[in-house]
């Protein structure tokens, strides 16, 4: 037997062989780098592998199926507590905020909240979906194009489904942007909508009973310092409100495709809802 931590070419294995004949060799192995590779990685040879080079495939393995039958688990949770509950406000939870549901600084908690009151959209394959704003939109003809009315977000909590940052909202703006909106072709009315996802392996319990201050299910999952939450990615999404011929838009930034449409008081959120 020979091995080299180096790929042989054809030539040096037909040398090889030849030159064992001649020495009248009955048996003889050349192993390079694949051939070595395609022996540790098989099972009977993993001890060597974790041995030698500190690598389990069979650890490996249990520590996938220990993940994937977690993260089922919680996805089986989720549908069996939260099937009813879509577009309803549920509570995430950040698993270290040990004050709730008590607000020290409030000037902080709103940079930086350890929980909030999100409308729930339902599962996709990547997790839990929350729409964290939903505005009145355009979208041209091109399908590209679009705009937002974002002074006024359909989707924040109400002060009775979020006592901590909820807001009575203001309905003359919005009224006043309806009648903007109102008058867009109906071809070109759209919602805005930007969701959060949490990923079911981010999420660590799910509270089904709530409590005297969100009495709807509490989710705990580890936040992100800043507005960031628990949320692991967004999608964006500009749809338009026909019943047969709607089509829609995914921009990858605000910036993506946006132009100047709505009234320059109406395109912009306020500071203290962003």
């Amino acid at each position: 037997m020979f091995t080299a931590a180096c790929d042989f070419s054809k030539k040096a294995r037909d040398d090889f062989a030849r030159k064992c004949r001649e020495m009248e060799i009955g048996e003889w192995y050349l192993w390079g780098k694949a051939e070595r590779e395609d022996r540790l990685f098989r099972p009977e040879n993993d001890h060597l592998l974790f041995a030698y080079f500190g690598v389990s495939l069979t650890i490996r393995r249990r520590s996938q199926r220990t993940d994937l039958r977690a993260r089922l688990a919680m996805k089986r949770k989720a549908h069996r507590v939260l099937k009813d509950k879509s577009h309803g406000s549920l509570l995430l939870r950040s698993p270290d905020a040990e004050d709730y549901p008590y607000v020290g600084d409030l000037a902080y908690f709103k940079k930086s909240p350890p929980w909030i009151v999100s409308s729930y959209r339902g599962m996709s394959h990547e997790g839990l979906k929350f729409c964290l704003q939903r505005c009145f939109a355009y979208l041209s003809d091109d399908g590209r194009s679009w705009d937002a009315a974002m002074a006024v977000n359909d989707v924040r909590s109400s002060a009775h489904d979020d006592p901590w940052l909820g807001e009575e909202p203001n309905y003359q703006q919005r009224q006043s942007i309806y009648e903007f909106w109102n008058k867009i072709p109906e071809s070109n009315q759209a919602w805005l909508e930007v969701v959060g996802i949490v990923p079911f392996d981010e999420i660590l319990d799910i509270d089904d009973l709530g409590d005297e201050y969100v009495q709807a299910p509490h989710i705990y999952a580890p936040f992100a310092p800043g507005k960031q939450g628990p949320f692991k990615s967004f999608i964006a999404e500009v749809e338009t409100i026909g019943r047969w011929d709607r089509r829609s838009f995914n921009p990858s930034e605000v910036s993506d495709g946006r132009i100047e449409y709505f009234p320059a008081a109406f395109r912009e959120p306020r500071e203290d809802t962003q």
